[in-house]
């Protein structure tokens, strides 16, 4: 097929169609990219328990609804085993002095097979909007948009709220300076274990959305779930430093950090629109990540290059 033949074959109404789709399953990732933030920003660690967090909260939320508990107790449910997860890979951390990635790669290879159990062995579970009162569905996508929405904007104002009181002050301190924190009286270990669960409570509300969203969880529905998370914080920062620059504050973080998830998945129904293999889409998403964390690195080289060439000039005037 010849390029002029591929580009007319696309159906513009068609990549209309699906936009709002992708807005609403961008806020869902949206609110998982804001418990990477607390550990990949605040808490400045790299923890890889999401992967399991994201479909224990799916699982979890999946077989509460199933057994006839109210859609939003079991999402609270879910986040209550997300927070025991993520305390989990802090005690490991801590306590027994295992590095921060393998802590979270133990935890969240554990999770598989506990998620498992929790499904009854089955390797996915379905839950139908039709037969259950669920919070949003892709039958409805206006309505999951401005539930979204509404769950982002009271996600964003309480973890602003948070990290403003004595012990959210004190968690971004021992991310921000671990020894200083210490020498200050400052429990590091107890601001990594709270951190690493309210971190992966967040993702485990995430998985829970999903899970309604597409209608069923699956065994397999967090893998990746980390590198689209930091694909939404990093493209959110480049977004708003590009936008607001110094002006960007803890706040405006967090909102970025939920329109980088949007952004994100809008860029995913792009690519399939475009017809383009969906198996390279993690291949994709790598790339993306890799770009938006050299950006800041780059501007960075580019302007001290250009203050040295500046300062060289001058010498050479002078």
């Amino acid at each position: 097929m010849s390029m002029e033949a591929y580009f007319a074959s696309l159906s513009l109404l068609k990549l209309l169609k699906n936009i709002p789709g992708g807005i609403a399953q961008g806020l869902i990732w949206g609110l998982m990219a804001l418990g990477i933030y607390i550990t990949f920003r605040i808490l400045d660690v790299a923890d890889l328990t999401v992967d399991g967090s994201f479909t224990l909260g799916g699982a979890v939320t999946v077989m509460l609804i199933l057994a006839g508990c109210p859609a939003w107790l079991a999402l609270i449910v879910a986040v209550l085993a997300g927070i025991l997860a993520g305390f989990c890979t802090g005690i490991l951390h801590t306590k027994f002095g295992i590095p921060i990635i393998l802590a979270g790669i133990l935890t969240q290879f554990s999770l598989y097979s506990i998620n498992l159990r929790i499904m009854g062995m089955a390797a996915n579970k379905a839950v139908s909007v039709d037969k259950f009162n669920l919070l949003l569905s892709s039958r409805n996508i206006s309505a999951a948009i401005w539930m979204g929405f509404f769950l982002s904007l009271v996600l964003v104002l309480v973890l602003y709220w948070y990290f403003g009181t004595e012990q959210g002050s004190a968690m971004r301190s021992t991310g921000n300076n671990p020894n200083m924190s210490s020498a200050l009286g400052i429990n590091i270990s107890t601001m990594k274990i709270l951190g690493l669960g309210l971190s992966n409570g967040i993702v485990a509300l995430s998985g829970g959305l999903m899970a309604q969203f597409q209608g069923f969880s699956d065994i397999n529905m967090g893998r990746g779930a980390i590198v689209i998370g930091l694909a939404a914080v990093i493209i959110g920062e480049v977004l708003g430093r590009g936008l607001l620059g110094k002006h960007l504050n803890f706040l405006g973080t967090f909102v970025f950090t939920v329109i980088g998830g949007i952004i994100y998945y809008l860029v995913v129904i792009v690519v399939l629109w475009l017809r383009l293999n969906s198996n390279d889409l993690k291949l994709f998403t790598a790339v993306i990540v890799a770009l938006f964390l050299a950006i800041p690195y780059l501007r960075e080289q580019s302007k001290s290059s250009f203050k040295k060439l500046k300062k060289r000039g001058a010498e050479q005037n002078a």
